[in-house]
């Protein structure tokens, strides 16, 4: 998936929202938690970036394209330099995923209200 493909996929996400911070980072949020980053070409985050599963970071984060997300990685977030990497499939699993995790560390009321 390219980066705007990406872009359009997170914002798809049920109750996701999209701000620009950091030199130009598109930040994707749910609950006003972050999942999803898409930087630019040249920025120190990574090109994208986006939460894993706590259990799942140690594999993922040691995998062929992936590596810890710098500033982030204490949080288990992991980056994806060259989104080509990755199937259009995998991209999505791993996004969705993110969201998922963010979305049921929410508060019950938060998510209720939400429509999650």
């Amino acid at each position: 998936m390219t980066p705007k493909q990406i872009d359009r996929f997170c914002a798809s996400l049920p109750a996701a929202t999209r701000i620009v911070q950091w030199e130009g980072v598109a930040v994707f949020k749910v609950g006003g938690k972050m999942f999803c980053l898409i930087a630019p070409d040249d920025h120190s985050v990574g090109r994208i970036s986006f939460k894993s599963a706590p259990e799942h970071y140690d594999a993922l984060s040691r995998s062929p394209g992936f590596r810890p997300a710098p500033y982030l990685a204490r949080a288990k977030w992991v980056s994806v330099d060259d989104p080509a990497a990755l199937t259009d499939a995998e991209m999505k699993a791993y996004i969705k995923r993110a969201h998922a995790v963010i979305a049921a560390a929410l508060p019950k009321r938060k998510q209720k209200e939400l429509g999650l």
